[in-house]
């Protein structure tokens, strides 16, 4: 058996946005298909080809919650096993908030409220870390 090629080694590349309103709730996202089908997260996914983490960010954000966003600073860049995340600061720019395309539910939340929900593995902990309270 021969060893992985560097293309079967390759990260998927996604991007996610860290949403938040006036009052400084967390828009989360319950995921509806795996993985982590049913757990709450950032709204997110797989960067298209030719596409920037950036505008992947905000397509994903418009197709999961509905909202209009415009894409800040990126917080960070976490591996997540097979996926590398680039996670963005983002301001509802438009929209109306309703569940869409691979999520089925979307709310804002305050972090302790966030903290009560099944939430994908680590996500507190990522929050914390870019400076999310």
């Amino acid at each position: 058996m021969s060893p992985p090629s560097a293309e079967e080694k390759r990260p998927v590349v996604c991007a996610g946005a860290v949403v938040r309103d006036g009052t400084g709730r967390l828009l989360l996202v319950q995921r509806g298909r795996e993985p982590s089908a049913g757990r709450w997260s950032l709204p997110g996914g797989r960067v298209e080809p030719g596409e920037t983490p950036a505008a992947a960010a905000a397509r994903e954000v418009l197709e999961e919650t509905g909202l209009l966003v415009a894409i800040g600073e990126l917080l960070a860049t976490v591996p997540l096993g097979d996926y590398l995340v680039h996670d963005f600061a983002a301001t509802v720019i438009g929209g109306e908030l309703r569940a869409g395309d691979d999520a089925s539910d979307v709310r804002w939340c305050s972090l302790a409220d966030a903290e009560l929900l099944p939430l994908t593995d680590n996500l507190l902990d990522e929050l914390r870390r870019m400076g999310v309270r």
